[in-house]
């Protein structure tokens, strides 16, 4: 299953998360927000078309950069997901949650300390040591 992620990060250096809401698979948990490619989509349109699903903003296609990935183990119990992130440097809008849950900004330190998703941690950490080489 592809699945594709935004990191958002405003001029002062904080990253948007988004914290899943209660009673969804990872409930309560931060994850870079995003959601699964369609087949008619590629997933630059799939990413603008979910970040604005979910936080109501609008993000400029031309400032989305690829920069990480990560997949699942391969299991019988569960479809394999492949997460791409890319980076967002211009969007309009200001956050919120249309599908419930919350957000918040955050330093790459304290998004290293957030409850994550398994394969938010592994996002989060090649963002992370990416930006600082």
């Amino acid at each position: 299953m592809a699945v594709v992620a935004a990191a958002l990060r405003r001029c002062d250096g904080l990253w948007l998360m988004y914290k899943r809401p209660e009673g969804k698979q990872h409930g309560g948990l931060w994850e870079f927000p995003g959601g699964k490619v369609e087949q008619h989509e590629n997933p630059r349109s799939a990413l603008i078309r979910e970040i604005d699903e979910e936080l109501g903003l609008v993000i400029d296609e031309a400032t989305l950069a690829p920069s990480g990935f990560a997949e699942s183990a391969v299991t019988s119990a569960a479809p394999q997901i492949v997460i791409s992130l890319y980076t967002a440097s211009r969007w309009t809008g200001s956050p919120v949650c249309h599908e419930g849950g919350e957000y918040g900004w955050f330093t790459p330190r304290e998004i290293e300390m957030l409850e994550k998703p398994p394969l938010d941690v592994v996002l989060a950490h090649q963002l992370f040591a990416e930006l600082q080489n």
